[in-house]
């Protein structure tokens, strides 16, 4: 989701609503933006700077991976005016982009001893030469997984990826059934996704998906994400009774759900 906040500031003497009297047509804005940064509450933070004639007020806006910071502009905004809106913003710029940067996912360096997750446990990696394409190990808190006598980063990582989707496929198609018998209901088929930016969805026709980086969550946000893909299938949308469904089998589903956006995907 989009984070924004809009100023609904403008400038003395000037009306809240559009241009009157003057064609889009013959409104000229900038072709792109202008990179700057200010210092706001302490912090140096770049920004992008669009003008537009089409604006009457200052609106912020961040990215919804917390990666760049848009500032919108009426065309003839003073400098004055810019400072003073982002000077009155800054804490919550700061506060947003300082949550991003927090959810960011660690990255991992693909070697022996190093730490992975699966169902919300820390598991330490065990890269074991000599026996490539045998099936990865998890035993005691670590995975072993096998690779040539000269595999590298790039073998381990595929050999993890391979077992996290065996794993998902498994772990997925044992919740889905639990919960379909429960809310009497039968998915057409349950897919594995790559999605970005979901961890499900449902469709019309019945299908199923759900994201393959869930195995690497605790079991309860598995289950809660489970439950609710399959409520779509009684309730194609998110309305009272949606939730009512949810909550028939899962009555901390508002609780797990703000559990799970506080997880980057």
């Amino acid at each position: 989701m989009l984070k924004r906040l809009r100023n609904l500031v403008s400038p003395p003497g000037v009306p809240a609503r559009g241009m009157s009297g003057v064609s889009p047509s013959l409104r000229n804005d900038p072709p792109a933006g202008e990179q700057r940064a200010a210092l706001l509450a302490g912090k140096n933070i770049s920004y992008t700077l669009k003008r537009s004639s089409r604006r009457r007020s200052i609106g912020l806006r961040i990215d919804d991976r917390g990666l760049t910071v848009s500032v919108s502009v009426p065309l003839r905004a003073s400098e004055k005016w810019l400072h003073s809106v982002l000077q009155d913003k800054a804490h919550w710029v700061v506060e947003k982009l300082d949550g991003w940067q927090m959810r960011k996912p660690v990255e991992i360096r693909w070697a022996d001893g190093e730490m992975i997750h699966y169902l919300g446990e820390a598991l330490t990696l065990r890269a074991v030469p000599g026996l490539f394409a045998a099936t990865p190990v998890l035993r005691c808190g670590e995975l072993s997984v096998f690779i040539a006598n000269d595999g590298g980063a790039a073998q381990i990582e595929r050999a993890v990826a391979h077992w996290y989707q065996l794993e998902a496929e498994r772990l997925f198609a044992e919740r889905v059934a639990h919960y379909a018998a429960l809310l009497d209901v039968a998915p057409r088929v349950v897919r594995l996704s790559s999605a970005k930016t979901q961890w499900g969805c449902c469709t019309a026709r019945g299908t199923v998906r759900l994201n393959k980086q869930l195995v690497k969550l605790p079991l309860r946000l598995v289950d809660y994400v489970v439950v609710h893909e399959l409520a779509h299938l009684r309730e194609m949308n998110h309305s009272a009774a949606f939730w009512e469904v949810v909550g028939s089998v899962c009555p901390d589903y508002a609780r797990l759900r703000r559990e799970l956006k506080a997880v980057a995907l």
